[in-house]
């Protein structure tokens, strides 16, 4: 998790934009994520995220930062997911989670 918690500058997880003035300055590569979803883990430190792109080259950024754990959709395993989000949130389950967009 990332940001200072002020209305300016909100509490949110790596990579994802603080308001909408910051969301118009990405450029056309981050463009393509089409949306985000995400819960906090039980102490706070941590956000669990799923995001959405219209073309993986979108994921460059995340794919590329060895600090964050990845899953792709299609390739991992549902339990693999699942018990690595435990040690995050306890009551993780992956049918309740996830983004949508229309």
């Amino acid at each position: 998790m990332i940001g200072a918690g002020t209305p300016q500058d909100p509490r949110r997880p790596l990579h994802t934009p603080a308001d909408e003035a910051q969301l118009q300055q990405l450029d056309r590569r981050q463009a393509k994520m089409l949306g985000f979803s995400y819960i906090v883990s039980d102490d706070g430190q941590y956000a669990l995220v799923e995001f959405v792109a219209s073309d993986r080259s979108a994921f460059a950024e995340l794919l590329a930062d060895p600090t964050i754990k990845k899953f792709e959709k299609g390739r991992a395993k549902r339990e693999d997911i699942e018990r690595e989000f435990r040690r995050y949130r306890r009551q993780f389950n992956l049918s309740d989670f996830g983004a949508s967009v229309q």
